[in-house]
């Protein structure tokens, strides 16, 4: 369990996903990929390990994924084949809002 600060850049365990903290409530919380929590840049990973294959949907540069009440927005800076989630939740990709009418 870790507290996340915005800005913060991790690493996962088990693939090459690389996420940025775009915004993070103030809770204690497991980031996973793949399956595996997720590590800081600067920590070493295990070799040989893989992501779960129920977990294994993939991430995608460039895309903020959240979680349902959007209290966790990260940015993909590097995709992988391993999904995030957040204590057992998977995230999904943010969607754009749409904009209203002008009409």
């Amino acid at each position: 369990m870790a507290t996340l600060k915005a800005g913060s850049r991790l690493k996962s365990a088990v693939c090459d996903t690389e996420v940025m903290v775009v915004r993070a409530a103030a809770d204690d919380i497991r980031l996973e990929c793949g399956g595996a929590e997720m590590l800081a840049m600067t920590a070493e990973k295990s070799a040989g390990l893989a992501p779960e294959a129920a977990l294994a949907q993939g991430t995608l540069v460039g895309k903020r994924y959240t979680d349902e009440a959007e209290r966790f927005e990260f940015l993909c800076t590097k995709g992988g084949k391993g999904s995030l989630s957040i204590d057992g939740g998977e995230l999904v990709v943010k969607q754009a809002k749409a904009l209203p009418s002008s009409d």
